[in-house]
């Protein structure tokens, strides 16, 4: 059986980028582990660590060698390898030779397309050691690096220059150059604290020797929990509660070795700012973790992660107090300077700010979502005259210092302006609302103004980017246009809004300018729009067949798709489901042949059979029970009672000969057919469902 050993690498560099730390340290993982399985070495166990300053993996019961292996080397067919009296041709000789044996030495390889010579050697594995060094080469060559840097007279390039290489195999170094460093089994502790090299006698040393002796937590995720549970007991020593952005702390746990959290307070007078734009300057400036209180109100408090342990933490905390003045300052001048003009003062401002070269200014979009929104508004039993003054003033604050500073902030602070200047409290909510949702799983514009601004800021969006001919291609989306279409979906569909697609975007295409011609755009939008609710779905786990028996019939209501999805979902759970399935799909394929010849109604005098006069019996008693349900939206209970006609169906295509010669005959039974099919696509093409 093949020894194993423990593996462990490890590229020490100058400080890596924090943002990509993350995601270099698992394409590192991968591609190393891609490059053993090639070799066919598979590790029991692959671990991966990064700090600012290493990238690092620990590979578990490693074999020291690669498998041997047959190897089967086809050579000339038999037909061409011997002559009529049994004797080698040139060509067997030749391939003997090639293989270093006599025509003797090879064997037949017998397969389906015919009998060849062949020759069968054991290749034996070569040492895992002497494979290492070219595998560990291809992995960090393929590493996600957008742009790689050369350092000093080297020619070698990568994210950051190197420093120190270790590639230790159980206890011995394995000899390679990498990136132009010699590798060893030193390693380096904390820049500061241990910056002394430090001799590993094995793979198992690397994580307990670095934290006991360098004062580094290698394990990033170990690290990343360490920093929580320090931000979080401190927050709850002042009496609050820690607020922790995941993204945050990922960066902070990039840009740290041996993190130690410290809590500083700054003036109160700054309370008085919107907390939005103090979180904001604390995160994204500072990398602090703000603090509130156990009312959710922020606290004069905040909390950092240094990078040492120091000796007089306090020089530290008075250091970071220092610095958050003037950026909190900066925030309290924006608040203070932005307010001395109105938001609808900014209004004319937005002239000049272009929302894309062929579709006008922000002014001009502005105008056409006001349009646009007042009409939503008066469909969903919304305020029309507050939709269209939120939406002339929900992209003024772009205008501001404030969001200027902080562009999460845009709508955040476009609230409190609005407020500021006597604006409409719906309106104002609204102007932060209507960018919900701004990502996966956020929450929805929750009144109907905020609906109908965010509805038609993104319709005009759709429909003028794909009128100019830039829709999305790839993973090219500019005008986040695939986000602009889910949040069509997700407002339609969860806030119960029952609006006509093609409806609103003629409506949208009316404020266009006629050169453009918006209106020739508004097929394709639809057609992306419903490309987006097929994913909408299967990620609801629900069957692509499904979504395809109702997207066939072309609704272009949202909220009634969903509809008919959800009864269509009720519908295949019955036991009939699958009998009327099928018999739709025998309709579909009849009537698609005889199209020219199916009488306009079904005549009732014609129906001779009793299998047909049952059915249509029973179908024109369903019928005045289902369609209002159907024109009502009410398609479960409709699909129930309309699988009561299963027997009757079934009765029908066992008892009864459609394509019978006589015409009238023959004719009226395809109406009775297309009556039965039509019935169903009421509410989808149950034909398209997969047994």
């Amino acid at each position: 059986m093949n020894a194993a050993r423990d593996l462990l690498i490890e590229i020490g560099t100058e400080e890596l980028p924090p943002k990509a730390l993350r995601g270099l340290s698992q394409a590192f993982a991968d591609g190393m582990d891609r490059e053993l399985r090639a070799a066919g070495l598979a590790a029991q166990t692959l671990y991966f660590y990064a700090t600012p300053r290493r990238l690092a993996l620990l590979i578990k019961s490693l074999p020291t060698a690669q498998p041997d292996r047959e190897t089967v080397r086809r050579g000339p067919a038999l037909a061409a390898a011997f002559d009529d009296e049994g004797c080698p041709t040139q060509a067997a000789i030749g391939f003997a030779g090639s293989c270093g044996v006599t025509v003797e030495e090879l064997d037949q390889l017998e397969t389906p397309k015919g009998s060849w010579l062949s020759f069968r050697a054991l290749e034996h594995g070569r040492h895992t050691s002497q494979l290492i060094p070219q595998m560990l080469r291809k992995a960090l060559a393929t590493l996600p690096i957008p742009k790689r840097m050369r350092w000093g007279d080297r020619h070698d390039e990568f994210v950051r220059p190197v420093h120190w290489v270790v590639v230790l195999f159980g206890d011995e170094v394995v000899d390679a150059e990498i990136l132009g460093v010699k590798s060893s089994r030193d390693t380096y502790g904390h820049r500061f604290m241990h910056p002394r090299a430090l001799t590993l006698p094995n793979p198992e040393a690397y994580l307990p020797l670095l934290e006991k002796q360098g004062y580094v937590l290698a394990d990033y995720q170990a690290r990343r929990e360490n920093i929580r549970r320090q931000v979080l007991a401190l927050a709850e020593k002042l009496g609050g509660r820690a607020l922790i952005d995941e993204a945050l702390l990922d960066e902070v746990t990039a840009l740290v070795e041996w993190p130690v959290a410290l809590a500083g307070k700054f003036d109160r007078v700054f309370l008085d700012v919107p907390s939005e734009a103090l979180i904001s300057s604390m995160q994204d400036h500072q990398k602090y973790f703000p603090v509130v209180g156990t009312d959710g109100t922020l606290m004069a408090h905040f909390i950092a992660v240094a990078n040492l342990e120091s000796t007089d933490p306090e020089q530290i905390r008075a250091g970071n107090e220092r610095v958050i003045r003037p950026r909190l300052a900066d925030a309290a001048f924006f608040w203070n300077q932005d307010r001395k003009r109105s938001l609808a003062q900014r209004s004319e401002d937005l002239r000049q700010m272009t929302f894309q070269k062929k579709l006008g200014s922000l002014y001009d979009k502005q105008e056409r979502v006001a349009a646009l929104a007042a009409r939503i508004a008066e469909t969903i039993g919304a305020s029309a005259p507050l939709a269209e003054r939120c939406a002339r003033l929900c992209k003024c604050d772009l205008l501001t210092s404030m969001v200027y500073e902080f562009p999460e902030l845009q709508g955040v602070m476009g609230r409190y302006y609005a407020l500021h200047d006597g604006e409409d409290e719906t309106v104002a909510d609204a102007i932060a609302q209507h960018y919900r949702p701004r990502f996966a799983g956020d929450e929805l514009p929750p009144t109907g103004v905020a609906q109908a601004v965010a509805l038609a800021d993104r319709l005009d969006s759709l429909l003028g980017i794909f009128a100019i001919g830039q829709q999305p291609s790839g993973d090219k989306d500019p005008f986040a246009l695939r986000r602009a279409a889910l949040g069509v979906i997700r407002i339609c569909v969860e806030e119960s809004l029952d609006v006509d697609l093609v409806q609103l975007l003629q409506a949208a295409a009316t404020a266009y300018d006629a050169r453009l011609d918006a209106a020739a755009a508004i097929d394709a939008v639809v057609a992306y729009i419903m490309d987006r609710l097929r994913g909408y779905y299967q990620e609801q786990d629900i069957a692509s067949d499904l979504i395809d028996a109702v997207l066939a019939t072309a609704p272009t209501r949202l909220l009634d798709i969903d509809r008919r999805i959800q009864a269509c979902r009720a519908f295949r759970q019955l036991p009939q489901a699958e009998s009327l399935a099928a018999s739709n799909k025998r309709i579909s394929n009849i009537l698609r042949k005889n199209t020219a010849i199916v009488a306009q109604s079904v005549d009732n005098s014609l129906l001779g059979e009793e299998a047909e006069q049952r059915l249509a019996a029973e179908m024109k008693a369903l019928e005045t029970e289902v369609i209002p349900l159907m024109e009502a939206g009410e398609y479960t209970p409709a699909l129930t009672r309309l699988a009561a006609l299963r027997d009757s169906v079934d009765g029908f295509f066992d008892n009864v000969m459609v394509m019978v010669d006589d015409e009238k005959l023959r004719a009226n039974r395809l109406a009775l057919l297309k009556r039965l099919g039509d019935l169903f696509l009421r509410v989808a093409d149950l034909s398209r469902l997969q047994s």
